[in-house]
């Protein structure tokens, strides 16, 4: 399955929690009460962690992951991480843990 499809998968799933796609930085990403939580850039997705919290150091963790950096000019925005398709597994998992970070 591509990138794209699992991508509207998690839309889909989701949906009933507020979560919609729109546009971020020129590529798709889910956003939820106004705020963008979700963005893919190619294989990877990149997931609102916030810096220092667990999920963002066990997504950090992962072989391939890396610091979202939307523009590619070595300008990583730290509250963010970029897990590649290799674990596309682990994408619905950090999804909900993005979203449920914007409830509190």
């Amino acid at each position: 399955m591509t990138s794209d499809a699992l991508f509207d998968e998690l839309a889909t799933d989701l949906a009933p929690r507020g979560a919609s796609a729109g546009a971020m930085f020129g590529k798709r990403g889910l956003k939820a009460h106004g705020k963008a939580f979700v963005c893919l850039k190619g294989d990877l997705l990149a997931f609102r962690l916030g810096n220092g919290t667990p999920a963002h150091a066990e997504a950090l963790a992962l072989p391939g992951a890396e610091l979202f950096d939307p523009s590619g000019k070595q300008r990583p925005f730290r509250d963010w991480v970029a897990i590649p398709v290799a674990h596309a597994g682990a994408w619905p998992r950090f999804a909900e843990l993005a979203l449920g970070s914007l409830d509190g």
